[in-house]
């Protein structure tokens, strides 16, 4: 069985990004996938220090919440992370905890330890943003999960990118519930996406 862990990095619940993320696990097999969804707005994750702790000992110094997202990135096969993009990027909630990946980087390039190297591994990624389309509208984040699926070592396979839902929220698009049933159906065996709607 393979598991999923959903990050889910707004901090409004029941709002857009959140339903996003839900339209998708709804469709992902649960015979097939164990399913772990995330609110990082109920965790408490300190701020990255910068401190190099995690340099000499691999480990965070910080015995937050973020342990158990560390578990998680560990032992998932597929990590979905739902973040909405505010002031041209993803939100602080979502940012901060990447900046706590600062761990797998060390771990890696300080250390010389193996992580999931050679282990087949996926990662997409899901925003939403409340300005009407523009073909841009999400240049500045795709380079941070870019950074962040490289750190935890996972294979970016895909985005799903909404804009407008300031005044289109995402419960009134029938056509994102559709799209994501078929990703979310597929999610193992679809060939990398970048969908805007």
């Amino acid at each position: 069985m393979k598991k999923v862990l959903a990050l889910m990095g707004s901090p409004r619940k029941n709002k857009n990004t959140d339903i996003l993320l839900d339209y998708l696990l709804q469709n992902i097999e649960d015979t097939e996938y164990e399913i772990n969804k995330v609110y990082l707005g109920d965790m408490k994750i300190n701020h990255c220090t910068g401190c190099n702790y995690c340099g000499s000992k691999g480990q965070c110094v910080f015995k937050d919440d973020m342990i158990s997202i560390y578990e998680g990135f560990d032992s998932s096969d597929i990590v979905i992370l739902a973040a909405p993009l505010y002031f041209n990027s993803i939100n602080g909630l979502a940012k901060n905890m990447i900046d706590r990946c600062q761990k797998y980087w060390s771990i890696k390039y300080q250390l010389g330890q193996e992580y999931k190297r050679n282990v087949e591994r996926v990662g997409l990624f899901l925003s939403v943003g409340g300005a009407e389309y523009s073909h841009n509208q999400f240049n500045g984040a795709i380079p941070i999960i870019d950074f962040f699926f490289k750190a935890i070592n996972v294979k970016y396979k895909g985005n799903y990118f909404v804009s407008n839902t300031d005044n289109r929220p995402i419960n009134k698009r029938l056509d994102v519930r559709e799209e994501l049933k078929e990703i979310g159906k597929n999610i193992w065996t679809i060939e990398d996406f970048y969908l805007h709607r």
